[in-house]
């Protein structure tokens, strides 16, 4: 009789490894996205510019006012008030004569007209100094001379193609205004003598100081003797302005005073007292800018005919 072995855990259930598989479920997403039925071609609006800005801008791009520039030339408003101002500036004298010649006091006019002419270049710097160092354009009453006398020191060559009545009519107003109710109230031969020489220098300063600009071949000889004598300011003085640090030898009518005021740093004090007073710095303490920077005249390409 066979016996089959008995086996421990005969009953004992088998187990199999289960294998798991990862199935991968396929996912599509849709993206969707709005457009018009009929899109519209982006279009360029075309601007036109009227003629007087754009002769503005090219004059901007170019460097500074072309040599036949609109605001180079003389308008007849500009000539009736340089016709004014001369006119103011006759009579004074005229009066001032006339009286002296009828008293037959001679000395006295004479030398308060020379005393004028002395003083007329000393107030041509100082006014010089102020609108070269303080304000802007928009400055009132004297905005726009302010913002000519600083433009001319980055193109210095325009002042020389200004038309006479231009560059003068400015000044000439103002004398007019000042000292034709002098004329109509006083009849001292020495006072008229005075104000007559004084305005009729402080009106033509702008001429001095585009001659001054000129180059000798251009001027007429009588000028050129005029400055070589220190009558009037001379070219080269006159150039040292137009060179840094910007701050010396302002006065343009005979440049006499020049001299003194820069080797006694007379402006230099009165910096310092509108700063300490007013707390307001001068341009000639800060670096040239461009704005000072002179720039070369512009070719005759650049001319529009």
């Amino acid at each position: 009789m066979s016996i089959l072995p008995q086996h421990k855990h005969f009953l004992r259930p088998s187990y199999h490894a289960s294998t798991y598989h990862h199935t991968r479920l396929p996912i599509r997403i849709h993206c969707a996205a709005t457009l018009p039925a009929n899109p519209k071609p982006e279009t360029k609006q075309l601007t036109t510019v009227p003629p007087q800005l754009n002769q503005q801008l090219s004059t901007t791009t170019r460097g500074g006012p072309l040599p036949n520039d609109p605001s180079l030339q003389s308008t007849w408003t500009h000539r009736a008030w340089l016709a004014s101002g001369c006119t103011t500036v006759i009579i004074s004298l005229a009066k001032a004569i006339g009286i002296a010649t009828a008293t037959h006091e001679w000395l006295e006019p004479t030398l308060a007209g020379y005393i004028g002419y002395i003083l007329a270049d000393l107030g041509s710097g100082v006014f010089h100094w102020g609108i070269d160092n303080y304000g802007d354009a928009s400055t009132p009453v004297s905005g726009a001379q302010i913002e000519a006398f600083q433009g001319h020191h980055k193109w210095p060559w325009t002042i020389t193609r200004r038309q006479f009545a231009n560059n003068l009519h400015a000044l000439a107003r103002a004398v007019t205004f000042t000292v034709l109710p002098i004329n109509l109230e006083c009849n001292d031969p020495t006072l008229l003598g005075f104000v007559g020489m004084f305005s009729g220098c402080i009106m033509f300063s702008q001429q001095f100081h585009s001659w001054a600009h000129s180059t000798k071949s251009k001027l007429p000889p009588i000028v050129v003797a005029l400055q070589d004598l220190g009558v009037l300011v001379s070219r080269s003085q006159h150039a040292a302005h137009h060179r840094p640090p910007y701050n010396n030898n302002y006065c343009i009518v005979s440049g006499v005073w020049n001299k003194f005021l820069d080797e006694n740093k007379v402006f230099e004090v009165l910096e310092m007292a509108v700063f300490f007073r007013l707390g307001i710095r001068p341009r000639s303490w800060s670096e040239p800018s461009l704005e000072w920077t002179e720039e070369i005249t512009p070719s005759s390409q650049n001319v529009v005919r």
